[in-house]
């Protein structure tokens, strides 16, 4: 009979309890067969603001906390002397979810007993030249790790053409979504329209989840909108820069218009069941594409159609469940979104497809699954 294998998993990510489900649901399906470690900071200051280790009771994986340096600085904090101990001692196998280019991913790399297999995980689909020390950083994590994982299809091919990569396992594995939070449920997301104001009967309502930032396609939709002859209304949820004009636009709309911002991760689902389609416009530039598509396989889950652009990852995100448009394509929007208004068929056919992609693609098992398979693969 085979012995349990341990598994440490290491991210600054894992500072918030609910970037932990990786971890935690690697130790649920790999039950027998892994024993699983996340190692997080104690503290971090994070993007937003400083953040303390959020502990959960009853974790199915262990959580070992130690101490992160300089973490102002997402590439060039590092965890210290702690570490060590954690990734030595009986450890099967190490994975990093750290960049490879950034300070932590290499310490990672340097730390990690030799004969122990390392893999990290990568979300970088941008073709970049790194500045020294990173570059040198990246080389030395790729040529020690015995694999890695891209958290998207695009993330893949983009760094098969870096050096090393290619010499090393890879296998696209996209982010999870909880599917049983993210449900179909009406009922919740006409609670959610009656605190707007709103009632559930009434012209459809067109809804848009994410940052009000020009590259997410705000601007756009805005103009679709406006465009079309069908009534409509619209629920933007999220914030950013452009929250002042966005809510200055829907004022002109006649009362069709609602803007919430300083929504919880927990009451995403009651505003995606609060629309009839989701629109996720997002658009390419010079510095950025779309890396995966969060807020598409949350709209999945709930059963929400789903119209999103053809930037980056989305095509493969959106599969055959969601309906993937030209991102610049004013016209091509405002037809296609008219098409799915005013058939309801349509959108119970896009509902359901979105439903079972999200359960058989995107559900945390599932995920968690795909990871040990490759852990296990790399083992050999």
């Amino acid at each position: 009979m085979r012995r349990t294998r341990r598994l440490v998993t290491v991210s600054h990510s894992y500072v918030v309890a609910l970037n932990r489900r990786l971890a935690n649901e690697m130790a649920r399906v790999g039950a027998g067969r892994w024993e699983v470690t996340a190692v997080a900071p104690r503290f971090f200051h994070g993007d937003l603001s400083p953040i303390t280790l959020q502990r959960e009771p009853e974790e199915a994986s262990q959580l070992a906390a130690v101490r992160a340096h300089f973490s102002r600085s997402a590439h060039m904090f590092v965890y210290g002397p702690e570490l060590r101990a954690r990734l030595a001692g009986g450890v099967d196998l190490v994975h990093a979810w750290e960049e490879p280019y950034v300070f932590a991913g290499a310490e990672v790399a340097l730390l990690t007993p030799r004969k122990v297999p390392l893999v990290f995980s990568t979300a970088q689909n941008l073709s970049k030249r790194y500045p020294p020390p990173f570059a040198q950083l990246e080389r030395l994590v790729v040529a020690r790790s015995a694999g890695w994982v891209a958290f998207g299809e695009t993330v893949k091919q983009n760094l098969l053409t870096r050096p090393g990569y290619a010499q090393r396992p890879a296998r696209y594995i996209p982010m999870g979504v909880d599917v049983e939070l993210f449900r179909p449920d009406r009922a919740l997301g006409a609670d959610f329209l009656r605190e707007l104001g709103w009632e559930a009967e009434g012209p459809p309502v067109v809804g848009y989840l994410g940052r009000f930032v020009p590259e997410k396609g705000v601007e756009l939709l805005r103009g679709v909108l406006e465009r079309l002859t069908t009534p409509w209304r619209a629920l933007f949820v999220g914030g950013g820069p452009m929250e002042a004009s966005l809510r200055a636009w829907g004022e002109r709309q006649g009362g069709r218009v609602r803007v919430v911002t300083g929504v919880t991760h927990a009451r995403v689902p009651s505003a995606l069941n609060a629309m009839d389609v989701l629109c996720a416009p997002s658009q390419t530039t010079l510095k950025w594409k779309e890396q995966f598509g969060r807020m598409l396989a949350e709209g999945f889950a709930c059963g929400v159609p789903v119209l999103t652009s053809d930037s980056g990852e989305i095509p493969h995100t959106a599969g055959d469940a969601g309906r993937v448009l030209p991102e610049a394509d004013t016209a091509a929007w405002t037809a296609a979104l008219s098409e799915v208004l005013e058939s309801p068929e349509r959108r119970r056919e896009l509902s359901a497809r979105g439903r079972e992609r999200a359960v058989t693609r995107f559900s945390w098992p599932v995920v968690a699954r795909e990871h040990l398979d490759f852990f296990e693969s790399v083992l050999g």
